[in-house]
Order: structure tokens, then sequence, then C-alpha cells
């Protein structure tokens, strides 16, 4: 696979016939290793490792009802409250970060009221943060530790 710009980690990774499978240590079974799911890995790791944040406290491909449809989020992040403070929408390396994945990612925040959204597709990251008095999404420097997102 791609190397992404994150850290290297070590996967558990087979093949079974034509396919291979990547170990997901959220959903706790293999699964097919597309260039997406191999930057959803990444970025698992990465927020865990990296920026503290609870692999118990994550949901992966957690599905949302916005209006009529349908819809999975990438990676979901709750608060010891139960509560999702965190969006992050994950594309494969060859996929831009354009408007249409920022409006993906921010339509699901119609039912999950989110203050914080990050756009991946480990090569580049974009995090946004809510601005409440301004109810306007502000791009921030840095992806934040989870001591900073935790309380909201």
């Amino acid at each position: 696979m791609e190397q992404l710009n994150l850290p290297t980690y070590s996967f558990k990774i087979k093949q079974e016939g034509q396919r291979k499978l990547i170990f997901d240590s959220i959903r706790k079974k293999y699964v097919v290793l597309t260039p997406e799911e191999w930057v959803r890995q990444n970025f698992v790791k990465y927020l865990n490792e990296e920026k503290n944040y609870p692999l118990s406290l994550m949901s992966l491909e957690a599905e949302q009802k916005i209006h009529t449809a349908r819809r999975r989020t990438d990676i979901l992040i709750y608060n010891v409250q139960g509560i999702p403070v965190m969006i992050v929408e994950c594309k494969a390396p060859v996929i831009k970060l354009n408007d249409k994945a920022f409006e993906q990612a921010a339509g699901y925040n119609f039912t999950l009221n989110v203050n914080y959204l990050i756009l991946t597709n480990g090569l580049k990251h974009h995090c946004l943060k809510l601005d409440i008095e301004k109810k306007k999404w502000e791009f921030m420097k840095d992806i934040p530790d989870y001591c900073e997102v935790k309380n909201w």
C-alpha cells in the first residue's frame, strides 16, 4: 500500500484468495484492504498513538440516518459521556480533499452536532472546528489531542 503522510505503523494483513485483508482493532475483525481502508486504519493508529484518542471511544463505519438516507461515518469519536465530538472522513490517497468531501462530512453533522471535523486522504489532513458564535467552520493549524476535544 501507498506510503502516507503519517508515522509508520504495523498491521496484521493477510491474503484470502485475490483479496488482502487488514485486521481492524476496533471492529475486531479482518476487513478488505482498500486504499480508503488503509487510510482509515492508519489514521486510527495516529489518533490513538500520537493524539491519545482512546480506541474504546472510536466507532468505525457508524451508520447515520440523514433525512431518508442511511450513511456511514468513517470514524466517529465520542467523549466519555458517549456524546459524539469529532467526525473523521477518510478518502483514498488519490481523492482530492475538496468541497465535495467537506460537504459529505459536514452533512453527517446535521444529526451528530460535533464541533470537530477532520478530512484526510492519508497525504493531507484538514481539521476544522465549529465556531459556535459565528456558526462557521474554521480551519485549525493542527489536529488537537483528545484532552482538547473530550469536554465538548
